[in-house]
């Protein structure tokens, strides 16, 4: 087989590693909207507004993804996963995937025990060349571990044939351990969110037009901020004042009860205030900002913080999410298939055998439900699911109830 090199992928690598900090700076609200600067005044220009929608958007749909099992489960994945901390290893590759469209899988033989090894690394540490039909890789390079000042330490490359490690002692030497690989795939599966023909390695949750809302929300903010530096002590004038006399400020700022003198011709000295701006249209804004990432996202306005009723029931709660459910629906299908690539290379790897991929077609990754049923539901779901077994009996069993009430 005809590979890139490792060259290639670092390269390739480099390219993408910004647009994946990007969005992981979004997510952990360290990202700071670009100030037009127009009417900022200057002891405000370094005060930046931190916006938390995109970490909202992220977490509501990886806390609905929730893996239970495996089904049919002839190789026996379950214990692989067990035996590699699975709360972790599922949550993080979904919620990192989910950040920066693909996360990764490294599967490394365990030299104390025949269970290999599983760790999950984002999507700047990770590439490679994907086989659109399974997507697996060709191959792939991966950066295992990172210095305290983001130097690589140790890296690989992935191929059908081998492993190659390599540590870096120095800034001249380089230590290199191969090992050979027992699957008929590299030893680097990727976990992908919502992959396509174009971009076999997936879309981030969080996509420009995410990005774009939440930065026009933080200038809105600021924008408010400022004005209300305005809004809070209304600017004052005055009329006919001689010009010796001298005003305090800050007393002419806080206080209701200011003396002014009469101008030198005895005439009349009259004061005046200039309205107030309103923080409504601020306001507005920020709800149409909030409104574009909402259909954005598949969330609601409650989400994002605007109340617009009351406490709604379950079936209200499940109506309004209904894009929310399907994408998290859409995310199972894809995340299941990908862990099941990975519990395919490493049941290979336990066993020193290079099954072949079409022996693992019956085994498939059951989740539990992405919305929970209240007690109202169990009700009526429980009818249903009698009736249902009295007319064809059997046909809901255990398996299909899970998927129904979690239970």
């Amino acid at each position: 087989m005809d590979y890139k090199g490792i060259g290639w992928l670092k390269n390739k690598l480099a390219m993408k590693k910004s647009r994946v900090k990007l969005r992981y700076d979004f997510y952990e609200q360290k990202h700071t909207a670009v100030d037009f600067g127009i009417f900022t005044p200057d002891k405000l220009k370094d005060f930046h507004i931190i916006n938390g929608w995109c970490s909202k958007a992220v977490d509501t749909l990886a806390d609905r993804l929730s893996f239970y099992k495996w089904q049919e489960d002839n190789f026996d994945f379950e214990e692989i996963f067990n035996m590699n901390n699975p709360d972790i290893i599922y949550d993080s590759a979904m919620l990192s995937a989910l950040i920066s469209a693909c996360s990764f899988i490294v599967i490394t033989p365990n030299k104390d025990d025949i269970i290999p090894l599983l760790q999950v690394i984002d999507g700047s540490r990770a590439t490679g060349t994907i086989d659109d039909a399974t997507e697996m890789l060709r191959e792939g390079y991966a950066e295992l571990e990172v210095d305290a000042d983001g130097n690589v330490t140790q890296y690989a490359y992935f191929t059908k044939e081998q492993t190659v490690y390599y540590s870096v002692v120095n800034e001249r030497a380089i230590e290199t351990h191969r090992i050979t690989n027992p699957a008929p795939y590299p030893l680097l599966v990727p976990v992908i969110y919502r992959p396509d023909a174009k971009r076999p390695f997936g879309h981030s949750r969080i996509s420009r037009a995410c990005m774009s809302a939440a930065a026009g929300a933080m200038r809105t903010i600021k924008r408010s901020e400022i004005a209300a530096e305005y809004y809070s002590f209304p600017q004052k004038y005055i009329l006919g004042l001689d010009p010796g006399v001298v005003i305090d400020k800050e007393r002419a700022s806080a206080s209701s009860f200011l003396r002014i003198s009469a101008n030198e011709d005895g005439g009349e000295t009259r004061m005046g205030q200039f309205s107030a701006a309103s923080p409504q249209p601020y306001y507005e804004q920020l709800k149409m900002m909030a409104s574009l990432f909402a259909a954005e996202t598949g969330l609601t306005l409650d989400d994002l913080g605007f109340v617009t009723s009351n406490p709604q029931s379950a079936d209200a709660i499940k109506a309004s999410h209904e894009a929310l459910r399907l994408t998290a629906r859409k995310a199972q299908k894809t995340f299941g298939r990908c862990f099941l690539n990975a519990g395919y290379l490493a049941a290979c790897v336990r066993d020193k055998y290079p099954y072949k991929r079409e022996q693992i077609y019956l085994t498939h990754a059951a989740w539990n439900p992405i919305f929970e049923p209240d007690a109202s539901q169990l009700g009526t779901l429980g009818d249903a699911v009698l009736k249902i077994n009295q007319a064809q009996p059997g046909y809901l069993d255990e398996e299909k109830i899970h998927e129904l009430l979690g239970m």
